[in-house]
């Protein structure tokens, strides 16, 4: 069952290069990754298309083709850099530049339509990697006792951070909404102070840019001490204005290439892109950097940027953000995290007394996972991914490209497939790249196309064996210019039907135009393709097949030959119409030697016996035949030991065999010692004497018979011990009955003894006084006596 379902599918994989009905060499590799293209002038057979040269590799070569075109893709790395392996303790302090994480770093892949290729990528986190960490706050109102706490924040962070990596670096902005009706008030006097109550607040805005990244963690704190709370009108507030200047302006900023972390602290919602039409902001964001002496000064201009615009350009820009939030807010920026990769959520006390472990926490919760992301693929190229993680964890499909519980120095792989399903239009190179989120490095992959044959180049246009120069001959075929068809590009598409060129594919005497097997074309029989790829019509007319032959047990050519045009050509040693017939006279050889043991001819390799009684492969079976034994048991008792049935005719009858005498019955041949069938009999007299003798026919067909010259009589009874066993015999069982008798006879007694024992307890005797019965006492009464 098995292998017809191998072959189903091999033939149905064979049959997609054949309906594709591809008319040159680069047509026929983008139909699948197993069609090659035969370029042999003299491939194709008289009524045969053009492309009948597309077909599976193993096809092509069944049919004897020896130049099959079949390129295929392969993988180069150009550069391949070792991760590196560092130390924070040691004296050599490499600059960001110089760390690699992810190996290798650029590759060259050449794709064919259909063939995945697949490439190795190892990753491994480098301990002591730099860290630069922008704390971006809400300083709205409700966020004033918040500021309080952050302003201690650079040197206490700093030292924290110390701990992970001996290169840090840590910056200040801070946001709160557009200054535009209606998310703040415009009247002159809440421009200058937005709070009420007498408290001192700075002049609303949207994004200031308060310290780029530094080193200093004193002057964060300087400069963080010295800001004001401000005020707006309504709850959400425009973070995500700030977190895109944060992203996209890098100058102003100071990102290095290193690890980016952006900590996001509030305890508002947030405004998104639509959010600003409230504003008469209609304006998409544009995704640009717009600060002005560290202000975002287009605020007021464009609206809020989407959150998928904002997950482009944090990935675009290696950002990982860290949400520190109140308990309130967790599920809104709970679901922001699960739109944006790499990022993390912490619960932020209601005066962010806990910043410094939020950060600590979200840190090492990021830093634990490596997640790839590729970049936009060419049209028809595909890419999967497979995980090989810590512990043996494997990941396919979605899982395949992220490994989690990454420590410092771990290394993991994946193993990246890419696969293109067409030749793009133009067949240029692309370049993509692959990288793990949050992080700067990443990999770029230049993709080569296959989109034609190597043959193509050497292409001769116009050839003269293209009709007169209709087409370029490349590949072994002719490729027809516009409005030309056939294998020799010999007609053109407007005389493609005729009645005189249809002429030329009838058959004389008669009216099928190509044996009803094909189409005429250009006055030419193209053939029709069968769903097996093995079976195809040829001949000029359409006329052959090799498929229509004489079958011998369900095969075609009974398996010992091949078709061609409705006619058997069978191999050597076969013969017959179907090749059924075996010249091979070995199988009716005997084990003696004999072909059929002499009793029949050999015919198509099977014996036919000729004596009707016998049977069998080689006529070696008799049914109806005495056992060998019994056949000449009378000639061998009269030749050895002159008694039998045909003593008197002994030398008559009996000389047909070659007579050996044996002392004992083991000196007898034994069928491991001969070459030739052998029988070991054993046979007795008239006397009830066994006698034992072997028969055998040798290669040179003498008959042979050994014979022990001993009979092996049985002797006769010993009488007395006979009449001794006889007489012991009666006399012990005698003996024995007595015993039983006696035994029955005590347990009979005891029986009745027992029973008059019972019936002696039982008894009852009688009670009554005898009559003459007279005691012996007189009793006297005093009758003056008073009983005083």
């Amino acid at each position: 069952l098995a292998y017809e379902y191998v072959l189903l599918f091999s033939m149905k994989t064979a049959l997609i290069c054949i309906k594709a009905n591809a008319q040159s060499c680069g047509e026929c590799i983008q139909v699948s990754e197993i069609c090659g293209w035969c370029t042999d002038e003299t491939f194709l057979s008289e009524g045969e298309s053009k492309s009948a040269r597309c077909d599976d590799v193993s096809y092509l070569k069944k049919k004897n083709c020896n130049n099959i075109e079949n390129p295929r893709g392969r993988t180069d790395v150009i550069q391949n850099k070792s991760v590196t392996i560092r130390n924070k303790d040691g004296n050599i302090k490499l600059k960001p530049e110089e760390i690699t994480q992810i190996q290798p770093q650029k590759l060259k892949v050449t794709l064919r339509s259909g063939e995945p290729q697949t490439l190795d990528l190892k990753f491994k986190r480098a301990e002591d990697y730099p860290i630069d960490l922008y704390y971006l706050m809400d300083l709205s109102f409700s966020m004033k006792d918040d500021l309080e706490n952050v302003k201690n924040l650079g040197t206490h962070l700093m030292r924290e951070m110390r701990e992970i990596t001996s290169d840090f670096r840590i910056g200040f902005g801070s946001f709160v909404e557009k200054t535009v009706m209606p998310y703040i008030s415009t009247t002159p006097a809440r421009l200058i102070n937005p709070c009420s109550n007498n408290e001192n607040c700075t002049s609303p805005f949207s994004y200031k840019n308060v310290l780029k990244l530094t080193s200093n963690g004193e002057k964060f704190n300087d400069l963080v001490s010295k800001q004001q709370i401000s005020g707006n009108l309504d709850s959400p507030e425009g973070g995500f204005d700030a977190i895109m200047q944060v992203a996209v302006c890098e100058e102003q900023i100071g990102w290095r290439n290193v690890t980016r972390l952006l900590v996001f602290s509030t305890d508002a919602g947030f405004h998104f892109a639509g959010d600003g039409k409230l504003g008469g902001i209609v304006l998409p964001n544009d995704g640009k950097c717009h600060l002005e002496n560290d202000v975002y000064s287009m605020s007021h201009y464009y609206d809020y940027p989407s959150i998928a615009h904002l997950v482009q350009k944090l990935s675009d820009h290696n950002i990982q953000t860290i949400f520190a939030v109140t308990e309130e807010f967790q599920p809104v920026y709970q679901e922001l995290k699960n739109l944006i990769p790499k990022s993390a959520v912490g619960t932020l006390s209601s005066n962010s007394s806990n910043v410094i472990k939020l950060i600590i926490d979200a840190y090492n919760s990021l830093s634990s996972e490596v997640i790839l992301e590729n970049s936009k693929l060419p049209e028809g190229v595909s890419i999967s991914y497979k995980a090989f993680c810590k512990n043996g964890v494997q990941g396919t499909e979605d899982n395949g490209r992220k490994c989690t519980n990454i420590s410092i120095g771990d290394e993991v792989s994946f193993k990246i497939s890419i696969e293109s399903q067409k030749c793009p239009s133009g067949g240029k190179p692309e370049v993509i790249t692959v990288k793990p989120l949050g992080f700067n490095e990443e990999v770029s992959i230049e993709l080569n196309f296959i989109c034609d044959c190597e043959c193509a180049k050497k292409g001769e246009p116009n050839s003269p064996k293209c009709h007169g120069g209709n087409g370029i001959f490349e590949c072994g075929a002719c490729k027809c210019n516009e409005g030309r068809i056939g294998r020799e590009c010999e007609c053109s598409k407007d005389e493609v039907r005729s009645d005189d060129l249809d002429a030329n594919c009838r058959k004389p005497n008669s009216t099928d135009i190509c044996s009803n097997n094909g189409e005429c074309l250009c006055g030419t029989c193209e053939c029709k393709k069968r769903e097996n790829p093995a079976e195809v019509y040829s001949g000029k007319y359409c006329e052959c097949d090799n498929f229509n032959c004489d079958r011998s047990g369900n095969l075609l050519c009974g398996g010992h030959g091949r078709c061609e045009c409705r006619k058997c050509i069978c191999d050597a040693n076969y013969t017959g119409n179907a090749c059924e017939c075996s010249l091979d006279e070995s199988t009716c050889l005997a084990k003696n030697g004999q072909l059929c043991n002499g009793r029949g001819k050999c015919e198509c390799g099977i014996c036919k016996c000729e004596d009707p009684k016998f049977q069998g492969p080689t006529c070696e079976v008799c049914p109806t035949c005495p056992g060998v034994c019994t056949e000449h048991k009378d000639c061998v008792q009269c030749r050895a030991f002159g008694d039998g049935e045909k003593k008197e005719m002994c030398q008559k009858e009996c000389s047909y065999f070659n007579l050996i005498k044996v002392k004992e019955r083991k000196d007898l041949p034994q069928p491991t010692d001969q070459s030739f069938p052998l029988t070991h009999c054993k046979e007795k007299d008239a006397n009830d004497c066994w006698f034992y003798y072997t028969y055998a026919i040798t290669k040179n067909s003498t008959k042979e018979v050994f014979v022990v010259e001993k009979l092996d009589c049985p002797s006769g009874p010993d009488i007395i011990p006979i009449v001794a066993g006889v007489v012991a015999g009666i006399v012990l069982i005698g003996l024995a009955l007595l015993l039983i008798w006696k035994l029955l006879m005590i347990i009979h007694d005891r029986r009745e003894f027992a029973k008059f024992e019972k019936e002696k307890m039982n008894a009852k005797w009688d009670t009554g006084e005898n009559p003459i019965y007279k005691s012996a006492v007189t009793t006297v009464v005093n009758p003056k006596y008073e009983g005083k």
